[in-house]
């Protein structure tokens, strides 16, 4: 059973949404069965990278707050994280374009690594303070999860997957997607928000449950022969 989860590497619930998730699909007796497939969304495609700036001024300056109203309000994603067992330094957060970052993800997806690839994301922006829209940044997290770091190198300097990135976000207004995370499982039922683990718990089983339903195993009537075993054994 598919499940597709609509996210932006700078959305601090996506990472917690993303971590509440992987908890319940851990304790699901189906999990093997279950294939995950991220997909871009950016909240904020106007946002130029300037490192010269803290993501609480920025906030402050784009929203419209006080600058205590932004660290009060990065101060509770912060505290919400380390819930779900994360560290979010906000205070050194980057102030970065996310579509580089999204780019490189679909590099990952194509060599089955898309999920690796969120998880060095997430914690490269909310826990080390690298900047995500960053060649040599990108290149390191790729190497890490066992790309080919001239690879990475060649699809960021070009617009490799820029296509792959707008349609995952024009798929996205096509289905009435507002917020990240969006988790959508057997095409059928869908979560906005980093939920509480039992609402994923309990929506994972009814829609894997259906997904069985329509896609039976097969009931082969087997004729006996010698054979090899997965271990070897003959």
């Amino acid at each position: 059973m598919k499940v597709e989860i609509w996210s932006d590497v700078m959305c601090p619930f996506c990472y917690i949404g993303k971590r509440r998730f992987e908890d319940a699909l851990q304790q699901f007796e189906h999990k093997d069965d279950v294939e995950i497939e991220w997909r871009s969304f950016q909240l904020n495609p106007d946002m130029e990278t300037d490192t010269s700036v803290s993501i609480d001024e920025y906030l402050a300056d784009k929203k419209g707050w006080t600058l205590e109203h932004a660290q009060q309000m990065n101060a509770h994603v912060t505290k919400m994280a380390a819930e779900a067992g994360l560290t979010y330094n906000m205070d050194k957060a980057v102030v970065a374009n996310s579509f580089k970052a999204h780019r490189f993800s679909h590099l990952a997806k194509k060599h089955g690594l898309g999920v690796e690839a969120e998880e060095q994301l997430f914690k490269a922006y909310f826990t080390d303070s690298k900047n995500i829209d960053d060649n040599d940044v990108l290149i390191d997290l790729g190497r890490a999860i066992g790309l080919d770091a001239a690879e990475v190198k060649q699809t960021l300097e070009s617009d490799t997957f820029a296509e792959d990135v707008k349609h995952d976000i024009d798929t996205a207004q096509y289905l009435g997607i507002q917020g990240v995370p969006f988790f959508v499982m057997n095409n059928k039922y869908a979560i906005s928000g980093a939920q509480a683990v039992p609402v994923f718990e309990q929506t994972l089983a009814k829609a894997f449950g259906e997904w069985q339903q329509e896609n039976p195993k097969p009931d082969f009537k087997i004729i006996e022969g010698d054979t090899c075993g997965p271990e070897g054994n003959c």
